[in-house]
């Protein structure tokens, strides 16, 4: 899919989030990278197999996580 050098890294790398845009509509909440995962404002990903990525976003400074 990636025709850039060097190739940007695919959807099952690590790095995935690496890649180039493709297309970017922030007023709908997400990108389209190379590899071909969209993103989301919320930092959850869709990745080209269907497997979804829960969102990521670290906590703010000061926030404490309640423990179940």
């Amino acid at each position: 899919m990636c025709q850039h050098q060097p190739p940007c890294p695919t959807a099952a790398s690590a790095d995935r989030e690496a890649a180039l845009l493709v297309a970017h509509h922030p007023e709908q909440g997400w990108s389209l990278l190379c590899n071909g995962v969209l993103v989301f404002e919320d930092t959850g990903e869709l990745l080209p197999d269907g497997r979804i990525i829960a969102p990521h976003r670290p906590l703010g400074v000061g926030q404490v996580v309640a423990a179940a």
